[in-house]
């Protein structure tokens, strides 16, 4: 982890209300796919945005964020070539063992980001089957990514690119059709994540999801983000995490 001073390169809109921002870190970072990073927005926001890390490339290191508050609004006015604090890498990240060789890509919302870096990471040693939900072709983002991987199904909840049925509808239907993974990797809303849970277990799939949760401090020193274990037990998604076990986690 370190504080980095990191110049923008580009910060652009992707889709309605998506947003892709690139920065120059002066120096190569080593990321594990999954990880984040806690940007510094300035102004009177003291506390850090937690974005996921879509792609690393050398220097350049992308996020894509969805603008919603006045943290992420003031981030979308930041032009290219000025600079901001960002705090990265963060969390745990996802880690596909060796033995497992076909992997399952399940992500909805802002949730699809981490994914791709998980795509990028693994392409050339996984058989990667990716499924993607958004709300709708407005939405519609990371296709050219997500393309990469040996099967993409991209889905809408309302039809309007490709068919109307989210990322774990779309997901069941092809294990009923025999595509059946060796690990499922999922990020997204936690109603999409609860699902797919249920799914796993009905299937006795090994599934690894990344929580979405405010943070404060995003170093685990202020306990907002803090989540419930089925052990009874309590988790920090942004030092513990973001990445867990789905059956060892309450969603």
């Amino acid at each position: 982890m370190r504080d980095y001073q990191a110049k923008i390169v580009e910060n652009k809109e992707i889709a309605k209300g998506i947003c892709s921002i690139t920065f120059d870190l002066g120096e190569e970072a080593v990321v594990r796919c999954g990880q984040f990073g806690d940007i510094l927005v300035g102004g009177t926001h003291l506390l850090r945005r937690p974005i996921a890390i879509c792609k690393v490339e050398g220097r350049l290191v992308t996020f894509c964020y969805q603008v919603k508050g006045e943290g992420t609004q003031k981030l979308q006015k930041a032009e290219a070539g000025s600079t901001l604090s960002v705090l990265m890498p963060l969390g745990n990240g996802f880690f596909v063992e060796k033995e497992e060789k076909k992997v399952a890509l399940v992500g909805g919302g802002v949730g699809v980001f981490p994914l791709i870096s998980v795509l990028r990471e693994y392409k050339a040693e996984k058989q990667i089957s990716a499924y993607i939900g958004y709300r709708n072709a407005a939405a519609v983002c990371g296709v050219e990514e997500f393309k990469k991987a040996d099967k993409f199904v991209g889905v809408t909840d309302d039809g309007s690119y490709g068919e109307k049925m989210n990322a774990v509808q779309a997901f069941e239907a092809d294990l009923k059709n025999g595509n059946r993974p060796d690990v499922v990797l999922a990020c997204g809303p936690t109603p999409m994540l609860r699902a797919l849970k249920a799914l796993v277990e009905r299937e006795g799939l090994t599934c690894y999801v990344s929580l979405e949760e405010r943070m404060g401090c995003g170093i685990g020193a202020c306990l907002v983000c803090v989540c419930n274990l089925t052990n009874g037990e309590h988790a920090r998604v942004c030092k513990d995490g973001p990445v867990f076990n789905a059956k060892e986690v309450v969603l």
